[in-house]
């Protein structure tokens, strides 16, 4: 009589996995290695340390003083918020280069509705917009199963569209709106409420990816879905929530900014923006491949890159420079991360 055959045992739950002696980063992702693998897990910080204090040694209390550095934080107040949740939709597997775009949409939206309605209602519908954009996004890139890059490109042009056709290419004033300047200009502390409001997401964000199971699910989706989706993760929805997220944040970026300036215009955010958003990202150690990363990494990377244009404003160089400079430095960032990746394998 043949022996009976042993069940064949259930793929292991992302949850109990991390109690056996790893989390879901451990199982699904491969380590880094070598020098340029230690270097994408937290590099950053040795050349961010060394720029502050070449710009503290070079230029003084004029760099280094409290107007400067508040200034710093509170100019990087978007950026700093879109690039955060960004981080999330790359360690998911995915990128998202609709940012710029929805920046400007839902800033000029919410500033149209808040110079003739409630500001607070013109923020939060702004937002949604944002929230909604990014699950589109979502939706297409993951159960139509078109490539992330080429959906939110194409995404970009249409919602860059959208935005000229509601402001007719003209510059959108909100000099009258004084409730809506209130949401990015008031100071508590001497710290202006765009700098609270992306402490808040920062840290909002970067508990959810590195304390919570969804931030587990987040990285085994990216990491090797099929894997994920083995081990019961809805890997599909998974990165549509990240998607929304990016878009949301992306909203809430461009309200902060029109709020601050008390204008808001198609033309804002775009290319650049969400080239200075994906160059903070790449730079912070966060993989271009998705499944490594974190929220720290890229406030860091974030940081660097805006101390490398507060170095060139301070010292008066030629801001082509300044272009050129963050492109070498994206390059060397991907091209080093590709390379530890290609020395795992």
């Amino acid at each position: 009589m043949s022996q009976p055959q042993a069940a064949t045992p259930a793929p292991e739950k992302p949850e109990n996995a991390g109690k056996q002696g790893g989390s879901v980063q451990a199982i699904f992702r491969a380590p880094s290695a070598g020098f340029l693998g230690q270097a994408r897990e937290g590099g950053i910080i040795y050349p961010f340390i060394i720029l502050f204090v070449v710009l503290a040694i070079w230029k003084g209390a004029t760099f280094y003083g409290k107007t400067n550095l508040l200034e710093i934080l509170d100019q990087q107040s978007a950026t700093m918020i879109i690039a955060v949740a960004g981080t999330m939709v790359l360690i998911g597997g995915g990128i998202d280069l609709s940012v710029g775009a929805t920046y400007a949409l839902c800033q000029v939206i919410a500033t149209k509705m808040a110079i003739t309605g409630n500001p607070v209602l013109a923020i939060i519908v702004g937002v949604l917009i944002g929230l909604g954009v990014g699950a589109v996004n979502g939706v297409i890139a993951t159960f139509f199963r078109i490539n992330s890059l080429i959906a939110t490109l194409a995404m970009s042009f249409v919602i860059t569209g959208a935005a000229a056709l509601i402001t007719n290419g003209n510059l959108i004033i909100a000099y009258s709106a004084r409730g809506f300047a209130n949401f990015a200009r008031t100071s508590f502390l001497d710290v202006t409420t765009a700098a609270w409001t992306m402490i808040a997401v920062i840290i909002i964000l970067g508990i959810v990816l590195s304390r919570t199971i969804a931030g587990r699910y987040i990285y085994a989706a990216g990491s090797n879905a099929e894997a994920a989706r083995l081990a019961g993760v809805r890997v599909q929805w998974i990165k549509l929530v990240t998607f929304a997220i990016s878009g949301g944040a992306a909203a809430l970026g461009g309200i902060l900014d029109a709020s601050r300036v008390l204008s808001a215009s198609s033309a804002n955010g775009g290319t650049a923006l969400t080239f200075t958003v994906l160059a903070g990202i790449v730079v912070g150690g966060t993989s271009i491949l998705g499944g490594e990363g974190a929220i720290w990494r890229t406030v860091v990377g974030v940081l660097f890159i805006a101390l490398i244009g507060n170095g060139f404003t301070l010292l008066a160089w030629n801001p082509l420079y300044e272009q050129i400079t963050l492109g070498v430095i994206l390059l060397l960032a991907v091209g080093g991360d590709a390379w530890s990746r290609l020395r795992t394998t």
